[in-house]
């Protein structure tokens, strides 16, 4: 068996029960050097294997292959939720037709984890959108920013820029623009459920020319419904027409 296992932040108190309970359970962990030392801690004496970015598949196939030619299972692990831009479909994928089962256990993803920072920002609809242009066309990603836009989604930006793409944030942030005012409350999470954990909130056109946007970053993008409270930022849900129903009937059986 081979587990695919998100591990949210890599903190403790990110994990969940059963992510940590299935880690302690296999004969050994595969993944990316920096998530699994994350973990090391918690797993005292387990067989890791790692490697670096872009060994995407490799991992897969040495997961595939240890889960195969041992008597243990295998987890192959992932940063947040191992199917929101982790390992877990690939994994699938390369797995197909081997008879070695594959079973995916979720994990608290970046999108969560920053809209707790940031306060209430996904409590209506929303959409996670991915800025890296490696595997997906930069066109394709231009037309999801419009396509959430028109929607008028709360708008999750996962891999935002890196040294290599600081301009292609801000022709994102541009998009969003076109059809959400500058005042849009926005924020961003670095860290998040990390050590030195770093936030800010502000306005979309702050947003753009922040300048402190990486790839440890999470950036949230309300709708036309959010609003700043108490310097958080609160997307609002409807109850206050559930509210004002409420208050009208009264009024009538008086």
């Amino acid at each position: 068996m081979i587990y695919v296992v998100g591990i949210g932040s890599g903190r403790i108190g990110t994990i969940t029960p059963e992510a940590l309970e299935v880690l302690r359970s296999c004969g050994a962990v595969v993944g990316y050097t920096k998530y699994v030392d994350m973990i090391r801690g918690l797993l005292p004496e387990k067989l890791f294997i790692t490697s670096g970015m872009t060994q995407e598949i490799p991992r897969c196939q040495k997961a595939l292959s240890l889960a195969k030619n041992n008597s243990y299972d295998v987890a192959l692990v992932s940063s947040g939720d191992s199917g929101v831009y982790g390992m877990a479909g690939l994994m699938f994928e390369i797995a197909s037709g081997s008879g070695v089962e594959v079973r995916v256990i979720p994990g608290v993803t970046a999108a969560n984890l920053c809209a707790s920072v940031l306060g209430a920002p996904l409590m209506n609809d929303y959409v996670t959108i991915s800025l890296s242009d490696l595997m997906t066309e930069w066109s394709v990603i231009e037309m999801r920013l419009e396509a959430a836009c028109k929607g008028d989604f709360v708008i999750c930006i996962y891999n935002p820029a890196s040294r290599k793409r600081q301009e292609k944030f801000k022709r994102a942030c541009d998009i969003l623009l076109r059809y959400k005012t500058p005042e849009t409350p926005s924020g961003f999470v670095r860290d998040a459920g990390r050590d030195g954990e770093y936030w800010k909130i502000m306005t979309l056109s702050e947003l753009r020319d922040c300048g402190e946007i990486d790839m440890l970053c999470t950036v949230i993008v309300g709708n036309s419904q959010s609003y700043i409270l108490d310097g958080k930022i609160i997307t609002a849900r409807g109850y206050q027409c559930i509210i004002d129903q409420s208050e009208k009937q009264e009024a009538l059986m008086k």
